[in-house]
C-alpha cells in the first residue's frame, strides 16, 4: 500500500517549526534560497513541497525530514527518539540533568 503524504499537515509543521525556531518566512525562504511566496505556499497547502526544499528546511529548521513527517508515520517514536536526541545533545550537563528530573517526575 502506498501511503501519500498529508501535504496541509506537513506545511502545519513546518508553520510550527518555524515560528518556534523564531524564523519570519523571509529568514525562512532566504535561508532555504527560494523566494518568500513559496515558503507561504508550502505552509498553506497551496503548493506540494519538493524533496530539494524540504531538505533545506530540515537543515535551517535543525530538525529532520522524519521529524517533519513524523505525525503522518504509523509508528511516531522513531521520528521522536531522534528530535528527543538532537535536542538533548545541544544541552549543557546542567540542563541534562534537570531534564532527567523532569522526565523521572513524568
Amino acid at each position: 500500500m502506498c501511503q501519500k503524504i498529508d501535504y496541509a499537515k506537513l506545511g502545519i509543521k513546518i508553520k510550527e517549526l518555524r515560528l518556534h525556531r523564531g524564523y519570519t518566512q523571509d529568514s525562512l525562504a532566504e535561508a532555504v534560497g527560494c523566494n518568500t511566496s513559496h515558503i507561504s505556499n508550502i505552509e498553506n497547502n497551496h503548493t506540494k513541497v519538493s524533496l530539494n526544499v524540504l531538505f533545506g528546511i530540515a537543515n535551517v529548521l535543525d530538525t529532520s525530514i522524519d521529524y517533519l513527517l513524523s505525525n503522518q508515520y504509523r509508528n511516531t517514536k522513531l521520528a521522536l527518539d531522534n528530535e528527543l536526541d538532537r535536542a538533548i545533545r545541544k544541552c549543557s550537563i546542567e540542563q541534562k540533568e534537570k531534564l532527567l528530573k523532569i522526565i523521572e517526575i513524568l
